[in-house]
């Protein structure tokens, strides 16, 4: 398809307001319609505990989720560490294979916050990208000299959230 020539800019969805993951999803929704091959790999993120990751493979994406059955607090614990390199080992692969459409980095920002990842690994994964791969980077924590590489930065500002009231994260809204 003529479109698809058009394709491989890099987004970055960013900031501590809510929306990061839920922007790229809706996206990969939009390239799915339009015929696209859609991959996601999921930083941070174990296997089937989030609603998104049955619904987009129903509807034609691949989702490979790479996180630990637990939250990282504070400090990474070594196999946290170890899972996050196992997803950017997954992610280069993917990237630089031009079998994608877009693939989207769910929650690399994150790991990278965390120190669970080298920045200068990610940049070259970024400039090493097949040219006609749309790439998204999400999470929390985004470094500003990521920005330099991207066409696309959005910050997500969090105003208000439920969570200052008491309310925890609710299964279909966030998770």
């Amino acid at each position: 398809m003529p479109w698809k020539e058009k394709l491989g800019l890099v987004h970055i969805y960013t900031g501590n307001g809510k929306g990061k993951t839920t922007a790229a999803l809706g996206l990969a929704v939009r390239m799915l319609g339009n015929e696209g091959r859609v991959m996601i790999i999921q930083f941070m993120k174990a296997p089937d505990v989030y609603g998104e990751q049955k619904k987009i493979a129903e509807c034609g994406a691949f989702i490979e989720s790479f996180g630990l059955p637990k939250f990282v607090h504070g400090k990474p614990e070594p196999d946290d560490i170890e899972a996050a390199k196992k997803a950017l080992q997954r992610a280069r692969e993917v990237v630089s294979s031009g079998e994608w459409d877009l693939v989207v980095l769910d929650e690399l920002c994150v790991a990278l916050g965390f120190g669970m990842l080298d920045i200068e690994e990610v940049k070259e994964l970024i400039k090493n990208k097949a040219p006609n791969t749309e790439l998204v980077l999400t999470g929390r924590y985004c470094p500003e000299e990521l920005f330099k590489l991207a066409d696309y930065v959005t910050e997500m500002h969090e105003i208000k959230h439920p969570y200052q009231r008491g309310i925890s994260a609710r299964r279909g809204i966030e998770f």
